[in-house]
């Protein structure tokens, strides 16, 4: 199959590198955000669920590969390089393009195909990726609403901020939501909560609590714990 130029792809020297270089850079990219931050290993090895010991031994080899993934130092934090984008954009499409053909083909709830995708997104070929791609019809986001990277690499750029940042009586639509706690996406669904659908801020308890927001032109508000509205991003005009 011939190679299109802008295509993503990953280094000749790390194709095929191990699932847990990806997850690292993986994690890079999304603690990162649009601003492509430096991100501490404290964050990674929390976001990951390890040890912050294996998060660093990992940083270190992953600095040290020809060419380098990422641009590492010691307490000063770790950003992807040119290659590890590369790479991280790739899996990210791959694990983005997976969600959305489980749940819009295949018919699984937007709450179990995280996983599913978490363990494909290793292994499916560049031919398997261009097929769901074009069988999607090509999306621009993932049933949670979150941007799937093109080939080329770019991405929708849209401003987006957390839901808790709104202010009583202002209304926004949701953007995104997080897809790591599937608990937690059935019980937005419940409440009718997904991408595109407008909510109006009522009233915010004090202390960092409780957000009551009302649904749509619902009369009925839904309460949303702080880490709940946390993981909720509204589209900013």
């Amino acid at each position: 199959m011939t190679k299109r130029a802008n295509k993503l792809s990953a280094p000749p020297e790390t194709k095929g590198g191990s699932e847990a270089m990806d997850d690292y850079l993986k994690a890079i990219f999304t603690l990162g955000g649009a601003e492509e931050r430096q991100v501490s290993s404290t964050e990674i090895a929390a976001h990951l669920e390890i040890s912050g010991a294996s998060a660093t031994n990992m940083l270190q080899k992953l600095a040290g590969l020809d060419p380098a993934l990422v641009v590492y130092k010691k307490h000063h934090g770790v950003y992807l390089s040119k290659a590890g984008r590369k790479r991280a954009l790739e899996i990210v499409r791959h694990h983005r393009l997976i969600e959305t053909f489980l749940h819009l083909v295949l018919g699984y709830p937007w709450d179990e195909v995280h996983e599913e995708a978490e363990r494909l997104e290793h292994f499916i070929s560049e031919r398997f990726e261009e097929r769901i791609a074009a069988k999607l019809g090509n999306p621009e986001f993932d049933p949670h609403g979150h941007a799937i990277p093109a080939l080329d690499g770019s991405l929708p750029m849209a401003e987006r901020r957390s839901l808790v940042h709104l202010k009583p009586g202002q209304s926004a639509k949701v953007a995104s939501v997080s897809d790591k706690d599937p608990e937690m996406l059935r019980y937005l669904a419940a409440q009718g909560i997904r991408p595109g659908v407008k909510l109006t801020l009522t009233e915010q308890l004090p202390f960092q609590g409780a957000f009551h927001v009302r649904i749509g032109t619902q009369k009925k508000t839904a309460l949303l714990s702080h880490p709940l509205a946390e993981a909720i991003s509204v589209a900013v005009k």
